[in-house]
């Protein structure tokens, strides 16, 4: 199941988070996963957000990066080359 932790007012805490069924821990912090078919099993799905931009002569780089990077990266310092 993918859900996010809720408090002991039923508030939602956090990201959302897969859970194994019937249990309290160790909701780990995804909902997709590539691959991983023991996740499958958990909750998560295999299909990946797409998004699609036109690439400009003035673009640079393109990163590909997991929400683990921007959690504690701001952009700019990713870019930075």
């Amino acid at each position: 199941m993918v859900t996010t932790y809720k408090d002991a007012k039923n508030r939602n805490i956090g990201p959302s988070r897969v859970w194994l069924k019937n249990g309290q821990l160790p909701g780990l912090a995804m909902s997709r996963s590539l691959g991983d078919l023991v996740a499958v099993k958990a909750g998560t799905i295999h299909k990946p957000d797409i998004k699609h931009f036109k690439l400009k002569s003035t673009d640079k780089a393109i990163v590909i990066a997991s929400d683990g990077v921007w959690e504690f990266m701001k952009n700019k310092a990713v870019t930075r080359l």
